[in-house]
């Protein structure tokens, strides 16, 4: 998340990255990670993460704590499983979300995606040719996104 956290707070945006738990070198189950992502970002908040932490911030957003959820190339199956979707919390989630994927993500085949968003209530999908699973290729474009994003829910 780092080079995220610097583009935003380059934009004149207060960003920051938590960590959340791990089970040696592999993330725990998302559902585990819920309490401390609540415990650390707080309600009222623009919440958000990449991948993992976007799975597991979009969990924690169906309870209503967060303003608007920003999704970083989320993990919406796992690679050659496209079958197994990731999504059955999405109908609970309530405020405005953007989500920023590559097209080319093995963890997000676009044409799944761009059915599932229609799940949420208030979302806008932004996605990005040529783009695997990480937006750094092109993280200046995506942080210009985010950061309008952010500005709409602010003023």
């Amino acid at each position: 998340m780092r080079p995220y956290v610097k583009a935003l707070q380059a934009r004149g945006l207060p960003a920051v990255a938590i960590d959340l738990p791990r089970s040696g070198r592999s993330v725990v189950k998302a559902e585990k990670a819920i309490p401390t992502f609540v415990a650390k970002v707080p309600a009222g908040s623009i919440a958000g993460g990449h991948s993992y932490g976007g799975r597991v911030a979009s969990m924690a957003a169906t309870e209503g704590r967060y303003s608007a959820l920003l999704l970083l190339s989320y993990p919406l199956h796992r690679p050659g499983h496209p079958e197994e979707l990731r999504t059955e919390h999405w109908p609970r989630i309530m405020c405005p979300v953007l989500l920023l994927s590559g097209e080319s993500d093995p963890f997000a085949r676009v044409d799944l995606l761009r059915t599932a968003v229609r799940q949420l209530r208030r979302a806008e999908l932004v996605t990005f040719p040529g783009i695997g699973h990480g937006l750094l290729p092109v993280i200046d474009a995506a942080m210009d996104r985010v950061a309008a994003f952010v500005r709409e829910r602010a003023g």
